[in-house]
């Protein structure tokens, strides 16, 4: 079952301590711009960066791009073909995140 998290819901869980990974599935050029401290993996990239991901152990997984699509796109890949569910989607993305910090 996939499931998103919102901007409000990643910061309380960030400033309490959370143990969580989180994932841009951007482009580098995109990272580089604007990034909420994430590990850049790009969509295009995550298959063959799997054992990477599943070394990062249990803990919850929170996937964004700039607005929510790729990272929704991710999270299926993530699900269907990885059988990894532990994963967020951020909605809103990084466009999210900046609005809140207005």
């Amino acid at each position: 079952m996939m499931k998103d998290i919102s901007v409000q819901e990643l910061r309380e869980r960030l400033q309490s301590g959370a143990p969580l990974i989180l994932i841009d599935v951007r482009e580098p050029l995109e990272h580089e711009e604007h990034n909420i401290g994430g590990i850049n993996i790009p969509v295009t990239e995550l298959p063959f960066r799997i054992d990477e991901i599943k070394a990062m152990g249990e803990k919850d997984i929170v996937l964004y791009c700039m607005s929510g699509n790729r990272s929704i796109l991710a999270q299926k890949l993530l699900e269907t073909q990885f059988r990894i569910e532990n994963t967020y989607n951020l909605r809103g993305g990084v466009n999210a995140w900046m609005e809140e910090q207005e």
